[in-house]
């Protein structure tokens, strides 16, 4: 893969690297849904196609840079049409998540905690 083929994707020599952790949990948890029976590959590539699309129609132009933002809306998406877990239950984790994001120091790891959930 060349720098030119993703020019907004960060590369260690030819290979495109993850720029921040988040990216590389995303594509764990892909991986061991799909393992686990959650959905198939048709599904997943499907999801992930139809948020792209959908995310080009509001004006993404589609150079890399937002591409793990799809990955994790797509996730999302199949989680809730599968039935492990709901629309709302996705959106109060995601908020707990950014609140300990927010009270956690730069650098230290992130860990949820009952009161994050409280919101």
């Amino acid at each position: 893969m060349s720098r030119a083929a993703l020019p907004h994707q960060p590369m260690a020599g030819d290979e495109p690297v993850f720029r921040e952790p988040w990216e590389a949990h995303a594509v764990a948890l892909a991986v061991a849904l799909h393992q686990r029976g959650l959905f198939t590959w048709p599904e997943w590539a499907a999801a992930l196609a139809g948020q792209i699309r959908q995310a080009q129609d509001r004006g993404d132009a589609d150079l890399g840079d937002t591409y793990y933002h799809h990955w994790l809306a797509a996730l999302e998406e199949l989680v809730a049409a599968k039935g492990a877990g709901s629309a709302d239950e996705l959106a109060r984790t995601r908020e707990a998540w950014d609140r300990a994001a927010h009270r956690t120091p730069h650098g230290a790891p992130i860990e949820l905690q009952p009161q994050d959930f409280e919101h």
